[in-house]
């Protein structure tokens, strides 16, 4: 994305420059000058800080959409930052289950599960710091309310629970490990056949990959790396400002198209009005083609106003005529005066 974007900035400087040349002053001068014209007034535009003037139609027609574009991808990415370094800011700073015991902050734990008596009774955590919780409306309150207002900076509870609360609340992530493998089972009486068949069918599951399929379409919605995922879909990728780029090339190439057009009409028009003597002078082939591209090149290099107009009205070259006849006689009478 940024290399893209640097290469339109010099793109976009040369092709203002090449509309600019010929009728503005700021973009003229030695080549040296030009070329750290063309880098300043490109980069400028990021900041809307260009000093340089656009006096032709075609070149505000590119500036007004660059400036566009510009004013796009400049709200873009400060949103993106903005949105990435808050991401940053709202991670916990809890990393796993010694973290939250040291941290002396408020737990969750669900009502009626085994996770008070453990972290109080194996964990040696206070009863003061926990709190109850019996839905998960009160789980995602307790979570966005944090330990300053009342909340709780983390919830301890059996996974399968976890899992179902972060399939409807993404914003929340798991850190850390499991710390206990008790897991969950299925109770009959004793000796009772369904306990061998259903454990069969388990083992089973279990080892052609079938259980763990399950779990993944039901229960698995990514919350171990919510965060680094979110981070990721804030980044800005080339593709979403493909069509702007578009635009903004289809406008430099018909701005240039209509410039070259008018240019050769300009140039046809000048090599039509000069003198048959010149015109006849020149030789054919090659070197004949090789002159006619430089002297194209030259025009080009010029400024517009170096080439006056040729007068094409009768009235005008009457008018003319007459005066320079004015000028010859009043110097032949200056001139016999003096030899009196």
């Amino acid at each position: 994305m940024w290399c893209v974007t640097g290469v339109f900035f010099l793109i976009i400087g040369t092709v203002v420059w090449l509309l600019e040349h010929r009728i503005n002053d700021e973009f003229r001068g030695p080549p040296v000058q030009q070329v750290i014209t063309v880098f300043w007034f490109s980069f400028s535009t990021l900041f809307f800080a260009h000093r340089e003037d656009t006096r032709s139609t075609l070149g505000r027609f590119v500036i007004i959409i660059w400036l566009f574009v510009v004013l796009i991808i400049q709200s873009s990415y400060t949103a993106s930052l903005t949105s990435i370094l808050t991401v940053q800011q709202l991670s916990s700073p809890i990393t796993g289950i010694d973290a939250l015991i040291a941290s002396e902050k408020p737990i969750g734990f669900q009502v009626g599960s085994f996770a008070e008596s453990y972290l109080v009774h194996e964990l040696g955590v206070a009863p003061s710091r926990l709190k109850a919780l019996g839905s998960p409306d009160e789980y995602k309150r307790a979570l966005e309310l944090g330990p300053r207002k009342g909340g709780v900076t983390a919830i301890v509870d059996e996974r399968p629970y976890i899992d179902l609360f972060l399939m409807d609340h993404q914003k929340f992530a798991i850190v850390g490990s499991e710390f206990t493998k008790s897991g969950w089972g299925f109770a009959f009486p004793r000796d009772s056949q369904l306990a061998v068949d259903l454990s069969t069918a388990i083992l089973a599951l279990s080892e052609n990959g079938d259980l763990q399929r399950i779990h993944d379409k039901w229960l698995s919605s990514g919350p171990a790396s919510f965060q680094n995922n979110d981070l990721e879909s804030d980044r800005l990728h080339v593709h979403s400002f493909a069509a702007l780029f578009l635009i903004c090339g289809v406008a430099c190439l018909a701005a240039l198209a209509i410039h070259a057009c008018v240019l050769v009409g300009q140039y046809s028009r000048h090599v039509a009005s000069e003198q048959p003597a010149a015109l006849s002078a020149r030789g054919g082939g090659s070197s004949s083609n090789w002159r006619r591209l430089q002297s194209f090149l030259s025009f080009a290099d010029r400024r517009e106003t170096e080439f006056p107009r040729t007068p094409k009205d009768p009235a005008a070259l009457a008018a003319g005529g007459e005066s320079s006849s004015r000028g010859s006689f009043a110097s032949s009478t200056s001139i016999s005066s003096r030899s009196r």
